[in-house]
C-alpha cells in the first residue's frame, strides 16, 4: 500500500542512527563512493572479480551511497555548505527513483516526500530499506 501523506510531519522516517547502524566510517564510506563514481564515469575500470550489474541499480546505489554520506556529514558538521550540499544529493536521488519507482524500497515514495521539511528523510528510509535488502546494485 502506498501511503502519500499531505505534508512531511507524517513521514516516519528512521532516525540518522538507525538509518545509518551498518554504514561503513565516514572515511571509508568517502573512498568507496569515490570508487564507485569513478567506475560510473569511465575514469576507473570495474574489478574483473565483481558480477556483472544493472546499469541502473548501480546507478542508484551510487547516488544513494552519495546522498547518504552527504547526509551524514551534514549531521556531523551542520553548517550551511555540508547542509546545502545533503540537500542537493538527496534531490538528485529523489529524481533518479522517480524515474525509476521500481527501485525505490521503503515505504514512501519519492512524491510522498515532496511535502517533507527535507528530502534527506527520504535518504534515511532509502538507505535503511537498502541496507535491509542486502545491498543491492553494488
Amino acid at each position: 500500500m502506498d501511503v502519500t501523506p499531505d505534508s512531511g510531519k507524517d513521514i516516519d522516517a528512521p532516525p540518522p542512527h538507525e538509518a545509518y547502524t551498518n554504514a561503513p566510517d565516514l572515511r571509508r564510506e568517502m573512498h568507496q563512493v569515490l570508487a564507485l563514481g569513478a567506475e560510473r564515469n569511465g575514469r576507473q575500470a570495474r574489478p574483473l572479480t565483481r558480477p556483472p550489474i544493472d546499469a541502473t541499480a548501480a546507478e542508484r546505489a551510487w547516488l544513494l551511497r552519495r546522498a547518504a554520506l552527504m547526509d551524514r556529514m551534514a549531521l556531523d558538521h551542520p553548517g550551511a555548505g555540508p547542509v546545502a550540499a545533503a540537500a542537493e544529493t538527496a534531490e538528485q536521488l529523489v529524481l533518479h527513483d522517480r524515474r525509476h519507482p521500481d527501485l525505490a524500497a521503503g515505504p514512501y515514495h519519492p512524491d510522498s516526500i515532496t511535502l517533507a521539511p527535507s528530502r534527506r528523510l527520504y535518504v534515511r528510509q532509502e538507505y535503511a530499506a537498502w541496507t535491509a535488502d542486502g545491498r543491492p546494485g553494488i
